[in-house]
Formats: C-alpha cells, sequence, structure tokens
C-alpha cells in the first residue's frame, strides 16, 4: 500500500489542521446543560484535593508504616542516612496541601470541619495542626496494623510468612487505608478519608467505609466484594472472607422525604466472629455475639447469641449422567 508522502502540501495542512470545529449548535447544548445541572459542575469556589495527591499521601504513609516494603528510592531506604526525617518531611508537606484542600472546600459547601482556635485563621495554618496530630498517631495506628498482619498470618495456612501478607494480601492492603482513613475521620477531617477508602476499593475491591469501627487483629481473606458500612462495628479478632456484607437493612426518612443521616444503620459483630464468603448481615439493631460463626451465604437480619453457628439449611443436591461426556469417551 503507498503511504503518503509527508512532504506533500495537503498531507502538512491536516496535520497542522487539528480536530474539525465544534458545531455551534452542539456548544450552546453542552453549555445549556452545565446550567441546568449545577450539582454536576464544581466551576467556582476552593480546589477539591486532587485523586493523586491523595494516593501520593497514602504512599508515604505506606513506607513509614512498612519501612523497608515500599521504598521508591534507594535513598529512602530504612538506615539510610535521613531517611526518617525525608520520609516524614513529604508526609507533613503532601498531607497539609491535601487537608488544606479538603478544610477549605468544607467551609466553601457549609460542612463542619475542624477548627483549632490556637491554629491560626487559614486552611493551611489548620491542615498544619492537623498534620502534627495525625503525625503523633502513626505509632499507635503502627501497633494496630502490627496486630492485623500476624492475624493475616495465623489466619491463612497458605501463608508462609508474614511478609507474604504484607506483599500480596489485598486484605491487609484494604485494612491498612481504612485504618489510615479512619483515624483521619476521627479527627474530623472532610472528604480525604472518603478518597482513601475508595482508592483502596478500586485496588482491591474492598469497601470499608473509614467511619467504621473495626477492633484489633482483623483479617479479610481473599477480600473481593467484601463491603463494611458507616456505623459497623466489628470486634477484636474478627475474620472476613470474600463476599462479606455489613450493611443496611432500611434507611429511614425524615418528613421532608429525604434520608435521616446519622443513624446506627449497619449490624454489630463481636469479638473473634468469623463470616464466610457471601454471608449478608444487615441492619443497625443486628447484633452477632462473640464467638459466632457465620456460614456462607447466609442472609441474616436479626441478632444471634454468643457462641452460635449460623448456617443455611442444606439444599437438596441432585446428581445426574453427563449424557455429553458420555457419548465423547464412546
Amino acid at each position: 500500500m503507498p503511504q503518503p508522502d509527508e512532504g506533500h502540501p495537503d498531507h502538512r495542512a491536516s496535520c497542522q489542521s487539528g480536530p474539525p470545529p465544534v458545531p455551534a449548535a452542539v456548544r450552546s447544548a453542552i453549555a445549556q446543560s452545565v446550567r441546568a445541572h449545577p450539582v454536576l459542575s464544581r466551576l467556582e469556589g476552593p480546589p477539591l484535593p486532587k485523586g493523586h495527591d491523595v494516593r501520593r499521601l497514602v504512599e508515604a504513609v505506606r513506607r513509614l508504616v512498612f519501612p523497608g516494603f515500599f521504598e521508591e528510592s534507594v535513598a529512602l531506604t530504612p538506615g539510610a542516612a535521613g531517611w526518617l526525617e525525608t520520609l516524614l518531611g513529604e508526609v507533613h508537606e503532601i498531607a497539609e496541601t491535601v487537608l488544606a484542600q479538603a478544610l477549605e472546600y468544607a467551609r466553601s459547601v457549609g460542612l463542619d470541619a475542624p477548627m483549632d482556635p490556637a491554629a491560626g485563621p487559614t486552611a493551611h495554618e489548620q491542615a498544619r495542626r492537623l498534620v502534627d496530630r495525625f503525625l503523633k498517631e502513626l505509632p499507635s495506628l503502627r501497633a494496630a496494623l502490627a496486630l492485623d498482619v500476624e492475624a493475616a498470618y495465623d489466619g491463612d495456612p497458605a501463608s508462609v510468612h508474614t511478609d507474604e501478607t504484607i506483599i500480596c494480601y489485598p486484605g491487609v492492603s484494604a485494612v491498612f487505608s481504612y485504618r489510615l482513613a479512619h483515624v483521619l475521620h476521627t479527627m474530623g477531617v472532610p472528604l480525604v478519608p472518603r478518597i482513601i477508602t475508595e482508592l483502596a476499593h478500586a485496588d482491591t475491591g474492598i469497601d470499608i467505609h473509614p467511619g467504621a469501627r473495626i477492633g484489633s487483629s482483623f483479617f479479610i481473606d481473599h477480600g473481593a466484594g467484601v463491603v463494611i458500612g458507616e456505623t459497623a462495628i466489628v470486634g477484636a479478632r474478627a475474620k472476613l472472607y470474600q463476599g462479606v456484607t455489613l450493611g443496611a437493612r432500611s434507611f429511614e426518612k425524615g418528613p421532608d422525604g429525604r434520608l435521616v443521616r446519622g443513624t446506627k444503620r449497619h449490624p454489630t459483630l463481636g469479638d473473634r466472629v468469623t463470616v464466610y464468603a457471601g454471608a449478608v448481615i444487615l441492619g443497625g439493631d443486628t447484633v452477632v455475639g462473640d464467638d459466632c460463626v457465620i456460614s456462607g451465604g447466609v442472609f441474616l437480619t436479626h441478632s444471634v447469641p454468643p457462641r452460635h453457628i449460623v448456617r443455611q439449611k442444606q439444599p437438596e443436591l441432585v446428581l445426574r449422567t453427563n449424557r455429553d461426556a458420555a457419548a465423547t469417551d464412546a
């Protein structure tokens, strides 16, 4: 097939002309749509925290929590001169920017945001104080995640070392993001905690709201499809398998027909509860007692006393000869 002559005037003109102009009617229709649906636009006000900046923050904190596992540079390898100071400085710089944007956004739309009178009037001054508070929480965050990593290793006979759970297990990664987001959530930081857990949701398929309260030594095995709602409470040493939902049974509405927010909508699990794959537990008044086991595929909307096993009745299995396979064998 003959190739176009790059020196030909027609070829040069086609390369330099760019995309064809958009018809005026199309531009007008899109502009009208923007005006008609303001909920889809944010053309004024301070900028939102950017997803890639929040991801940078998560990864920097991940390197602080798990030093030596996720290093991006030899210069930041634990033991290198100044690695801790450098990494802490990176976390502080990114976090201050992201949290300041979140505070400015919250004020612009009338949301509550933490205010420290001693910090100063600007969003950056407030954010700097929040970052200082957050950094003081890092030792406690690391202690909690050490128990989660041990729980993952102890809970999975296929794991050969705790290092494997840190590097490979989506459940450990999602729980790390949740615990980081939960610290910021309890500090009152707007928006950023949700971005952190939704990034983890996209990466792992595990959806944990940062407002959920989850006890120590928590393990999610396999993980994909797990959902833990905002007001769920999970006790210590709990274990969930893939596809488990801790969700709401119904949503209360106010006189104006809008959803009532801030109520307890999601279940409570006691200590040492195991929930197997595909189980669905719904309702803010549903309490599963300590040491219970919820079998796979269970649909549960009422409370269970401690030390019980909950399972569905076994379905009847029907076996028949695979005639197609028999004909192939013949």
